[in-house]
């Protein structure tokens, strides 16, 4: 699973990369929630959790529907 979940951030990675951020996968946990890690622009952004919830969490629940409880971002 971790491996498809890396693959997913890959096509959604150019998006963020278009305004100066960028992201990282962490770790997939036994609970089925996704740790990734905002760099760049979106680290510091007012509106990360937004796109860590209404981006990619969205994106992968839609690919990976029921394998996916939740995305959280880490420090």
């Amino acid at each position: 699973m971790k491996e498809k979940i890396i693959a997913a951030l890959e096509e959604i990675r150019p998006y963020l990369q278009r305004d100066g951020g960028d992201v990282e996968f962490v770790d997939y946990t036994d609970d089925c929630v996704v740790l990734v890690r905002l760099q760049g622009h979106c680290a510091g952004c007012p509106y990360s959790q937004m796109t860590v919830k209404n981006g990619i969490q969205e994106i992968l629940c839609e690919q990976f529907p029921g394998e996916i409880a939740a995305v959280e971002a880490v420090m």
